[in-house]
């Protein structure tokens, strides 16, 4: 009988050696006295599946601001493309602004007095 490996689903539920010597130190961290190996074990199996849960959340998490961040990248490459044009505008047009201003505050000043 051949071994075939496991399926993808499979693959994401096994939980690391790393993960059950963790959950198990933080067991026995918390446990209480008068409390069974079975009890402690019981406890580090509901914390190993909490740490399970808690990283394929984070890697949802970090492929979807990944795709938001792939699609927004086009559109900010189009934004910054158009900034040079609209900074140019603005620098051309607000001395012209400026001195429109003063001169007729000087108008509205030598009209009053």
């Amino acid at each position: 009988m051949a071994k075939y490996p496991k399926k993808n689903s499979q693959m994401t539920d096994a939980i690391s050696e790393k993960t059950k010597e963790e959950a198990l130190q933080i067991a026995k961290g918390i446990q209480k006295p008068g409390q069974t190996k079975e009890q402690t074990k019981l406890i580090s199996q509901g914390i190993q599946k909490g740490i399970n849960q808690y990283k394929k959340q984070y890697k949802a998490k970090v492929r979807a601001l990944d795709k938001a961040s792939k699609k927004s990248k086009p559109q900010e490459e189009a934004v910054d493309a158009m900034e040079p044009e609209s900074a140019l505008k603005m620098v051309v047009v607000v001395p012209w602004v400026l001195l429109t201003m003063s001169w007729c505050a000087f108008l509205y000043y030598y009209l009053a007095s």
